[in-house]
């Protein structure tokens, strides 16, 4: 992990140092369950059941983020973080399903979904790169993509077209969470560590080609005078 809580005891100028461990244990998991307390009382405000699930998924990933960059559990950090991770990618497919069958599509969950959306698999890269799993190129190829995708997003949105999500882009978004599972619980055998350079490979590819599919289907915003 790239960071170790221990490096906060070696600079402290005490003895029992156990005691100190432990105690910063006691500490950093009661502020986990007050964050998560405080995180309870979303479900009291108004607002329908999807844009709930979006934010509870915004607010899941200091979370994802903390056991990733952390070991305050030891190596069982790793698979809380993985846990997080594909709860929250669970809910990018629960909101919008329960949106379009209930009819429950609004304004704040067109702006939030992709938003929540990108901040977590962003989060994941980033983290993932910080530890050593993942080749930075990897990620400003996959980053630079959403941020393209999401400028012809609001491009198309001024000149009141709607763009639907390609298949190639749903692979892409399947690729990469595989992927980020597999590089989370890093599992030391032979097969998962082909497994880990067979999906980086796939997604990385999956992203190009979607988005060079994205540009294409959509190039009528490009010459009818939409830039």
């Amino acid at each position: 992990m790239l960071f170790d809580y221990q490096h906060i005891l070696n600079i402290c100028d005490c003895d029992n140092r156990q005691y100190i461990d432990e105690k910063l244990k006691v500490r950093i998991l009661e502020n986990i369950y007050l964050y998560f307390k405080r995180i309870g009382k979303l479900w009291r405000i108004k607002m329908n059941l999807p844009n709930k699930l979006t934010v509870l998924r915004a607010c899941m990933i200091p979370f994802f983020v903390f056991f990733m960059l952390t070991n305050v559990v030891g190596h069982v950090s790793a698979y809380i973080a993985c846990m997080i991770f594909v709860v929250a990618s669970f809910t990018d497919f629960l909101d919008g399903y329960l949106a379009r069958r209930d009819n429950l599509v609004t304004n704040f969950g067109k702006f939030m979904d992709p938003l929540a959306d990108k901040l977590l698999v962003c989060s994941a890269l980033i983290c993932l790169t910080a530890i050593g799993r993942l080749e930075a190129w990897v990620v400003i190829v996959i980053i630079s993509r959403e941020f393209i995708i999401s400028g012809f997003r609001l491009i198309a949105s001024d000149n009141g077209i709607v763009i639907a999500a390609s298949y190639f882009g749903k692979f892409k978004t399947v690729a990469q969470m595989a992927m980020t599972i597999v590089l989370i619980l890093n599992i030391n055998i032979r097969a998962f560590e082909i497994l880990e350079l067979v999906l980086i490979a796939v997604a990385t590819v999956l992203t190009i080609v979607s988005l060079i599919d994205y540009i294409w289907k959509n190039r009528t915003l490009l010459t009818s005078g939409g830039i």
